[in-house]
């Protein structure tokens, strides 16, 4: 469609333009020729009255009127004319208006006879120079015959100019009875310039404006003129007929011009009539044609849109149903189908093709997701068998070291067995690290409730720099026996972690007390603290727990964090200390906190446990398969056994801690 509106418009210009010939060589054109024709008749009248101060001037005066009255029609038309040509065109105009207002100076100079011959020439030569400068400026067209002839008339306007010159030489000269040298000179320069640019328009004109001036040039006043020009250079003085013959010969070329002039006006209208009906034409085709590709396109764009439309739903589909379906489905450890539906994706076939490459993409996502999840349940698997079998070796270590503190009798020794029973039991929750990473459950548990502030002690027990932690956790609230386990653990890897990041001569504090919504543990650290953008992310990665990414092991404690609090809906976040370091809030859910019961017996998978007076659990072997029942007064600790030297350690580090 741009196209050919494009060529339409180019066509339609053409035809326009030459449609607006005629009124522009109405408006421009004639009153020009007309100007410059008086102004070639008054340069002949004027050299004879300087040439003989007697002549009559009355001639002289009547087409001194006629020329102001040429040169008033000029400016009157002129603005007619204006919006029927080009900027340049226009130009030139308005220097040939500027220019005519010399035409007063040069009257001046010869009603004075203060100006020459030669001069005066001049003077109206480039008044009439400027006429023909607009000549130039006439816009060529499409037709390449037509702006030949329109050359050609300019061509032989300015031949039959420079016999007017010569005209008005030989008048000048017939009336002064002689011919300066200069004036011959310039007599011979114009013949040479006058039959130059005659046989050069002559030539570009077509057959019918050549047989005009043909007729024109094999008449007896040509031969005669051009008689004169080669007789001038050589008569010793000037023939009164010269004159006669010379301005008949300038009538006749300015009336041959007005007609070829007018002649190829006519044929532009003709080639303007011919353009628009060739426009009407193969516009009113290519209407027909655009219709019908519009008719084409509509439909063809429908179909491809339809099909792309379907092609969109089932990408959306796959991008936000199908691979996140199955991924939560292998997450969940179900068995998945690799094999994808097979859709029509219409019939055109660079759509149906990538619909194809489409279901290709589709399978091998999915395939590569159940091969992914494959892959981390083979994982999760080692990392359960290697826990399995350290939590074997670790409950026959203490075990081991159970017998070897009851046993035991020496104080100094006794404290080792007790560093060494600590040591193990870190590694035990190492341990079980591994098996909450696989998304499994550790064996050890209660199936009683046990008090928080035990949970925090035991918890306390199991880092490495227990004796920099200051537990202010009044007794009371339990926990239901079968979270113990995990927020031990939990609370733990929080306590472990506070001391890892404060200075060695620095308390981490833990405060504990009931609040609306359960059960809040504090642990405050003075450490150095945390940037606000890195505590934001820890919050973030608190409050939904990540998918575990094996290349984030510096940061295994705090997945192991996210996993135990999203297990049990347990809130955990973090906040800048007063003091300047962390603090770690663990918000207990009410559900999880229970009134304190009567002491218990508890057993789980691996390891049985009695309930102590303090309600810390006591390590006993397996074999032990009767039922205990534990005294409601707090019986002593066994001395040798794990939970004196745990009693004795605790006392040592509060003493050395000041607390």
């Amino acid at each position: 469609m741009a196209i050919w509106a494009f060529a339409a418009s180019l066509t339609f210009q053409s035809g326009r333009d030459l449609l607006r010939a005629r009124d522009g060589y109405e408006h421009g054109i004639v009153p020009i020729r007309a100007l410059t024709t008086a102004l070639q008749h008054e340069r002949l009248l004027s050299l004879p009255v300087l040439g003989n101060p007697t002549a009559s001037r009355a001639e002289l005066a009547d087409q001194r009127i006629r020329t102001n009255t040429a040169r008033a029609e000029l400016e009157r038309t002129a603005p007619l004319f204006q919006g029927d040509t080009t900027p340049a065109l226009w130009n030139n105009l308005l220097q040939l208006m500027n220019a005519m207002d010399r035409l007063t100076e040069v009257r001046n100079g010869v009603d004075a006879r203060t100006a020459g011959q030669t001069r005066t020439l001049d003077e109206y030569a480039s008044m009439i120079e400027s006429a023909f400068r607009v000549y130039d400026k006439i816009p060529t067209y499409s037709d390449g015959e037509q702006n030949d002839q329109t050359r050609a008339v300019v061509m032989v306007g300015r031949s039959r100019e420079m016999l007017s010159q010569q005209a008005a030489l030989i008048a000048g000269a017939v009336s002064e009875g002689s011919m300066s040298i200069e004036e011959r000179t310039r007599f011979g320069e114009l013949v040479t310039g006058r039959r130059l640019l005659y046989s050069m328009g002559f030539n570009l004109f077509n057959e019918e404006f050549q047989g005009l001036y043909r007729n024109l040039r094999g008449s007896a006043a040509y031969a005669s003129f051009e008689r004169i020009e080669d007789g001038v250079a050589t008569a010793g003085r000037p023939d009164p007929s010269w004159a006669t013959v010379a301005a008949k010969l300038s009538d006749t070329f300015d009336k041959l011009g007005g007609e070829v002039s007018e002649g190829i006006t006519e044929r532009s209208e003709t080639l303007a009539t011919g353009i628009l009906v060739r426009i009407g034409v193969a516009g009113g085709l290519g209407l027909l044609a655009v219709a019908a590709s519009i008719f084409i396109s509509v439909r063809f764009g429908r179909r491809m849109s339809s099909e792309l439309v379907g092609l969109e739903q089932v990408a959306l589909h796959l991008a936000n149903d199908r691979l996140p379906d199955v991924v939560e489905r292998l997450h969940r450890g179900e068995d998945v189908c690799t094999e994808v539906e097979q859709r029509n994706y219409g019939t055109t076939t660079e759509i149906v093709n990538v619909g194809r490459a489409l279901t290709t993409v589709q399978r091998t996502a999915v395939e590569a997701a159940a091969g992914q999840a494959q892959m981390r349940r083979s994982v999760n698997k080692v990392f359960v068998n290697l826990a399995r079998r350290s939590q074997s070796l670790l409950h026959r270590q203490l075990t081991m070291l159970e017998a070897m503190e009851q046993r035991a009798g020496d104080p100094e020794t006794l404290d080792d067995l007790f560093d060494l029973d600590h040591l193990t039991t870190r590694m035990r929750r190492h341990s079980e690290g591994l098996i909450i990473l696989s998304g499994a459950v550790p064996g050890r548990g209660w199936r009683t409730p046990v008090t928080i502030y035990d949970v925090v002690r035991g918890a306390v027990e199991e880092i490495e720099n227990y004796r920099r932690v200051a537990v202010h956790v009044a007794p009371g609230p339990c926990l239901t026996g079968t979270v113990v386990t995990d927020v031990i653990h939990l609370v733990a890897e929080l306590v472990e972690n506070a001391t890892m990041f404060s200075p060695p001569h620095t308390t981490v504090s833990v405060r504990g007390e009931m609040v609306a919504r359960g059960y809040a543990i504090e642990i405050e650290d003075r450490g150095l603290g945390i940037t606000t953008a890195e505590m934001a992310r820890l919050n973030e990665r608190l409050a939904g727990p990540p998918e575990f990414d094996l290349a984030g092991s510096d940061r295994l404690g705090l997945f192991v964090v996210t996993q135990l609090a999203a297990r049990h809906g347990i809130c955990v976040s973090l906040r800048p200390s007063p003091f300047g370091g962390t603090t770690a809030i663990v918000l207990l859910p009410g559900e999880l906190v229970v009134e304190a019961p009567d002491p218990q017996v508890t057993y789980s998978a691996e390891v049985e446990w009695i309930a102590t007076g303090s309600g810390l659990p006591k390590r006993v072997r397996q074999a032990v398969p009767e039922r205990r029942v534990v005294p409601s007064e707090a019986p002593q600790p066994v001395p040798g056994s794990v939970m004196t030297s745990f009693r004795d350690g605790w006392r040592r580090a509060e003493q050395e801690g000041g607390t």
